[in-house]
């Protein structure tokens, strides 16, 4: 056993390593794969949870940052680095705010996308890239944006600089593949001499700053002839064999080389209408790309709701970083998280570092819930009964009393569905207890009274 736990620590360090390497040159999703490897190995690599924090924290993801740095600090209370990395946020309360403000302008942004506001979606994100320019999952989203919108340039220096942030990114490197592929060959970066000649010898082209200059060419006026008669006879006999030799043979090229630029014309009309359905069909790929990316990003992010809830546990967090016995100003802050309606949107990382804080702070929040829930049931006042018990079950739930009281406030207000649903979870969850057998009679009298 000892030697399999070594080799299991051993390897987890090659893989902390090999993370170190890949974040040493900006290979943030590399590093993030490996470091994740290593704590798959051995939980309490704390090098490698420091690490992965910093590597989240680089790359603009602040929430995951915290969770890894407050789990950290827990296994190793006693000089361990994530003292400095929470300190170094907590001391700049303008950088904490600015942490909220992204969350919910990326947020808003990933609204404005399933809502098809795509202008207003590229506004939310340049204002989340002002406040945060590192976030890669912004600069990865405005790029997909200027794909759909046509601005390839634009999406080219958005993937450019995912791509500078994090240089193993596959997705920006897709992005800027496509961007490559969509502009034209010599559309960008190409040189024009300053003094350049026309094609015909009437004209000469030069430039002046930003504008070209087009300048006729000063000929010489026709010399005089002596005599006016041999002007009109010259005259006379260029009509002459302009109409009879000359123009007709004109004429007959014209046609000719108007023949040709019709048939040049159809060829690239023809060739504008493929180019129109494959242009047709990348955009339907890449609005499945931005469907895709909303919903990963949505699994981390969440909507509006989620949105609260984050910025919620997070002042939780900061509550009990600095003060762990301040139970009061955590449940305040934690009053508004109902677990029931976001449950599906949340991320993993949220869910882990709720987890963690229920297991520390849980039992005397819940405490405090059921006091204040017991005393209003027995008072009556039911409402605010379940309100209470329904939190306290909630930080909790290993309290039986709370779960039967909550089911018997939900029996006397008259919501015997409700009533129901919670004397079924006292009989399942603690069989063999005093609860439970009260609470098998009250859904005999329920039935008995519906029937």
């Amino acid at each position: 056993m000892a030697t399999t736990k070594k080799k299991l620590e051993s390897l987890s360090n090659r893989y902390y390593n090999e993370g170190l390497e890949k974040a040493t040159v900006r290979d943030m999703t590399g590093a993030v794969e490996s470091l994740r490897q290593s704590l798959k190995l051995n939980k309490n690599n704390i090098d490698a949870r420091n690490l992965l924090g910093l590597v989240y924290y680089e790359t603009g993801e602040a929430v995951p940052a915290l969770s890894e740095w407050v789990i950290s600090k827990n296994l190793q209370p006693e000089d361990n680095l994530a003292d400095s990395y929470m300190d170094m946020v907590r001391s700049n309360p303008g950088q904490f705010d600015n942490i909220n403000q992204t969350i919910k302008k990326f947020n808003i942004a990933l609204n404005y996308c399933n809502q098809d506001s795509l202008d207003l979606a590229v506004i939310q994100l340049k204002k989340v890239l002002s406040l945060n320019p590192g976030f890669i999952k912004a600069h990865l989203l405005l790029a997909l944006l200027y794909l759909k919108n046509g601005n390839f340039d634009r999406a080219k220096i958005e993937a450019q600089k995912a791509l500078k942030l994090d240089t193993g990114n596959l997705m920006a490197k897709r992005y800027l593949k496509e961007a490559d592929s969509m502009l034209l060959p010599g559309e960008s970066g190409k040189l024009v001499s300053d003094v350049a000649s026309s094609e015909s010898d009437d004209v000469i082209r030069y430039n002046s700053g930003n504008e070209m200059i087009i300048q006729p060419v000063k000929k010489s006026a026709i010399a005089r002839s002596n005599s006016i008669w041999g002007i009109l006879l010259g005259i006379v006999l260029g009509v002459a064999v302009a109409c009879f030799l000359i123009l007709p043979q004109r004429i007959q090229s014209i046609n000719t080389k108007n023949q040709e630029k019709i048939a040049q014309i159809s060829e690239e009309s023809d060739s504008k209408s493929a180019q129109i359905v494959a242009y047709e069909q990348q955009i339907a790929s890449l609005q499945e790309e931005i469907d895709k990316l909303g919903a990963t990003v949505t699994e981390y992010e969440g909507v509006d709701s989620t949105s609260a809830a984050m910025n919620s546990l997070m002042k939780a967090v900061n509550i009990y970083m600095e003060d762990s016995q301040d139970y009061e100003g955590m449940a305040e802050a934690l009053a508004s998280i109902d677990l029931d309606v976001i449950s599906s949107d949340v991320s993993s990382e949220f869910t882990s570092l709720y987890d963690y804080l229920m297991s520390q702070v849980g039992p005397q929040l819940a405490k405090s819930y059921y006091n204040t829930g017991y005393e209003a049931y027995k008072s009556e006042d039911y409402e605010t009964a379940i309100a209470n018990l329904s939190k306290a079950y909630q930080y909790d739930n290993t309290n039986v009393n709370t779960l039967y009281y909550l089911g018997n406030a939900y029996n006397d207000s008259g919501d015997i569905d409700k009533a129901k649903e919670v004397f079924d979870a006292v009989v399942t969850n603690f069989p063999d207890t005093k609860s439970a057998a009260a609470a098998e009679t009250k859904l005999a009298e329920i039935n008995n009274s519906n029937g």
